[in-house]
């Protein structure tokens, strides 16, 4: 098997998957307990709050454990709005992740204005449009660090700067860019951030949201005393400690881990480009996600080419969803630009850790054929584009 999508989700690290083990097997206390079984557990998410605390240059008591990235947007975006009701203007870019687009919409069906701020051909959004968009009554400028679909990266700590000036709150979902880039709260300049521990090899199901110290925000639910009574519930403590160990790993390796990648990743555009005519890449050259790699095949549609790699266990993703049998263009590639048809023909390959170079010669090997044949076959003239 040849993984090739690695911005949906990471396989589960070994190191990380064998602390798990040791976790369930040694401790089931609740953390909330004052005996010693409980208190063991305190301890132990403790230190892996604090791991990832220093990790993206926050204090402990400022990351909060959540149930996945979407709900720390969720918990950002909701909870500063609810905190500011003076306010009732949020602004956004035309790229964000669903997590963050969805969220919009039900604000605007609520009342709040909202605005998107748009993108050039690259994904890099329009600092001007953003700066000229902020009134009085912004509470909130959520734009993400980096794009799922494309991989640029925006540029937060002028967006910070603007924010500042302003008196208005931000924040960015930095779900696709901790664990690849770094990401340090302060160097940013950001109020809140949020990211996703499947992402960078450790288990599904858990995230966190960092909120700087002073940031006046509502929680979404509301119990017990947990997470300082800001996101109450018994801890997901199995995904506390697989996600602490995730970003262990992380420190100790992601250095190695990202200039091996780029080096494949870099290896794998050149043959595609150099082998295959009628192609278009989307996204930033330099500001980007090395790792992410978009492209447009023109005259074919990319759900025929991921069924074609499939059959090869080669598994990619499309720029493109299905929703209730209806087909949707990606809203990231028709931002940017692309024709509904060039951006049905779009496939992301993102790679990962257990990415072999190996890996990018087979791809290398087999797609242009898929390619070649696929357009034979297909109904769509590549003249046209």
């Amino acid at each position: 098997m040849i993984y090739l999508d690695n911005n949906a989700t990471t396989p589960l690290d070994p190191g990380v998957a064998d602390k798990m083990c040791w976790f369930l097997k040694e401790h089931f206390g609740n953390p909330s307990s004052l005996y010693p079984i409980g208190r063991d557990v305190k301890k132990i998410i403790n230190e892996d709050r604090e791991i990832i605390a220093q990790t993206l240059g926050a204090n402990r008591n400022e990351i909060f454990f959540t149930g996945s990235g979407t709900e720390s947007d969720n918990f950002a975006i909701r909870g500063v709005l609810d905190a500011h009701p003076e306010k009732n203007e949020f602004i956004t870019s035309s790229i964000e992740h669903p997590a963050v687009m969805n969220t919009a919409k039900y604000l605007e069906k609520n009342g709040i204005k909202v605005t998107y701020v748009p993108v050039d051909k690259y994904g890099m959004i329009d600092i001007d449009f953003l700066k000229d968009s902020i009134t009085p009554k912004t509470a909130l400028i959520s734009i993400m660090h980096a794009n799922n679909e494309i991989g640029t990266i925006q540029p937060i700590e002028e967006i910070s700067k603007i924010a500042k000036e302003h008196n208005v709150f931000l924040h960015t979902d930095a779900v696709q860019s901790f664990g690849k880039i770094d990401v340090d709260v302060n160097k940013l300049g950001v109020d809140l951030l949020s990211i996703s521990a499947h992402k960078i090899y450790g288990p599904k199901g858990i995230g966190a949201l960092y909120i700087r110290k002073g940031t006046k925000i509502c929680p979404l639910i509301y119990g017990g005393h947990q997470e300082q009574e800001m996101r109450p519930g018994t801890e997901n403590t199995i995904g506390i400690v697989g996600f602490g160990e995730a970003v262990r790993v992380f420190r100790k390796q992601g250095d190695k881990d990202k200039k091996r990648i780029e080096k494949l990743a870099e290896q794998l555009k050149k043959g595609i480009e150099e082998i295959i005519p009628h192609i278009k890449f989307n996204g930033h050259e330099k500001k980007r996600i090395k790792g992410t790699l978009n492209f447009s095949f023109y005259g074919l549609e990319a759900e025929a080419i991921l069924l074609s790699l499939a059959v090869k266990d080669i598994y990619v993703s499309t720029g493109s969803a299905c929703s209730e049998g209806a087909e949707e263009t990606s809203h990231v590639l028709s931002a940017i630009g692309l024709k509904p048809e060039i951006a049905r023909s779009s496939i992301r390959m993102s790679l990962g850790r257990f990415n072999t170079e190996k890996d990018i010669e087979i791809v290398i090997e087999e797609l242009p054929e898929i390619i070649e044949n696929l357009r034979k076959i297909s109904a769509l003239n590549i003249e046209e584009y």
